[in-house]
């Protein structure tokens, strides 16, 4: 009963603290810590089965010391996840992850733009890039929600024209309708800050198709007629009646296979340029960077095709992004080779960019473990998240703490060096073992 509470998405996010509370008041036997971290999980304020509250429990289930997450245009569970997190004893990273072009229009028309016809890790438009704000105070929550209020709109606008395109498809094939506002804007938490998003849509699709076809072998069969190739694993998931993750799964493969059939661009409105939400992260004292995607050969998560993306102009893409503000650029260990996490790795020690990890979690058959981060060649990853950890505690104290800060003061110290000493502070912060006050005097004497 308690495990529901706090993964009831009904429920206030202080109501959900409050179950895990309790629930934690019956001493649960957890495993112990593993050399692990997750910076970039979803939650029910983009699109998840988990609330903030239950993330942070399932992270502890599984063993991480540090837990982060990063909602589609929306910091809304920050607060939740920060409070969760300490209540489990883990670490926390809050941000959110964003859609942007990487140039201006003016600088297109004026050729200023090398790279703005380049697919870059959004499958969906060439020169429209994901990233992420990560570290974000928790005195800048509400400028961040101001910031992002027009985005969110504009998003919202863009998917009823888009349920428009899907619903002429469903009605070619005798399936029932949508209605936007009841099967797509009521299953997100947008009337809590949340954002609806292409997942949403493809859900209330798959609710309609299921309803359309039924469970099983009719459905996989009626699939064909959306034009969907699907592989044995796929074909055997989506057959099986009795599949308790049914629509995660048949999402995921409409995301890969027929989204593009009624998708439609993002405008300026809803998707700023790189450099803006950069000096925005910045202006707020948090850390934005790049979601390095890399060349895609087998998708973990099923929702993207095999395809080419960043690799082949890497060196060229690094450079820009600094030249942009970029300051970091994170990726996902379980997607990447040895070879390409190894060249990434070495580039960003080249332009002085901040490496920072997670495994994208938006389904219930994902595992929060990155075992990955246990290897040595990684272990700088889970140092750079202990530094995000106390960059978050310590910006909330004074911005002019920041891991980033201009006036810092470590900012004269090379990168590495600083995540080395935040990267302690952060332990011992989690740990119990010193104050952010006591931090932040011990960081500004070394700095005397």
């Amino acid at each position: 009963m308690l495990r529901e509470r706090i993964n009831d998405p009904s429920l206030t996010p202080a109501e959900r603290v409050a179950a895990l509370q309790e629930y934690l008041q019956g001493s649960p036997a957890f495993p112990g810590f593993v050399t692990e971290s997750n910076n970039h999980v979803h939650t029910i304020y983009s699109f998840s089965p988990y609330t903030p509250a239950m993330a942070a429990l399932r992270a502890r289930e599984a063993g991480l010391m540090v837990v982060g997450s990063v909602d589609h245009d929306s910091a809304a569970g920050a607060g939740e996840m920060a409070a969760a997190a300490a209540a489990v004893g883990l670490g926390s990273v809050t941000g959110f992850e964003c859609r942007v072009y990487l140039y201006s229009a003016d600088e297109v028309a004026e050729g200023r733009a090398p790279l703005h016809d380049r697919k870059l890790n959004n499958p969906d438009t060439a020169g429209i890039a994901y990233m992420t704000v990560q570290g974000i105070p928790a005195s800048q929550r509400e400028r961040v929600a101001e910031y992002l209020a027009p985005i969110r709109a504009a998003r919202l606008a863009r998917t009823a024209r888009m349920v428009e395109r899907a619903n002429a498809i469903l009605e070619g094939l005798g399936a029932p309708v949508l209605d936007f506002q009841r099967d797509v804007v009521d299953r997100s938490q947008y009337s809590n800050g949340g954002e609806v998003t292409e997942r949403h849509l493809l859900a209330g699709i798959a609710d309609k198709l299921i309803e359309r076809y039924g469970r099983g072998r009719a459905l996989v069969d009626g699939l064909g007629e959306l034009g969907l190739e699907l592989s044995e694993k796929v074909a055997a998931q989506l057959g099986d009646e009795a599949n308790p993750y049914l629509e995660f799964d048949l999402l995921g493969v409409m995301k890969a296979g027929f989204l593009d059939q009624i998708y439609l661009v993002p405008d300026r409105e809803e998707c700023p340029t790189m450099a803006e939400v950069a000096a925005f992260a910045t202006s707020v004292g948090a850390i934005p960077a790049y979601a390095y995607l890399g060349d895609v050969t087998a998708s973990p998560t099923g929702d993207k095709k095999a395809e080419k993306f960043e690799d082949d102009f890497l060196d060229e893409l690094v450079a820009e992004l600094r030249r942009l503000g970029m300051p970091a650029i994170t990726y996902m260990p379980p997607r990447n080779t040895a070879e390409q996490m190894a060249r990434l790795a070495s580039l960003a020690a080249d332009n002085g960019l901040l490496e920072v990890s997670g495994v994208d979690i938006n389904t219930p058959r994902q595992q929060f473990n990155c075992p990955e981060l246990q290897r040595q060649e990684l272990a700088h990853l889970n140092d750079a998240t202990w530094a995000m950890v106390a960059h978050e505690r310590l910006a909330e104290a004074d911005l002019g703490l920041g891991l980033f800060a201009e006036a810092g003061p470590l900012a004269s110290l090379p990168l590495s060096e600083r995540v080395r000493r935040y990267s302690a502070v952060g332990r011992s912060l989690v740990a119990g073992t010193s104050t952010v006050g006591e931090a932040a005097d011990a960081l500004r004497k070394e700095a005397a």
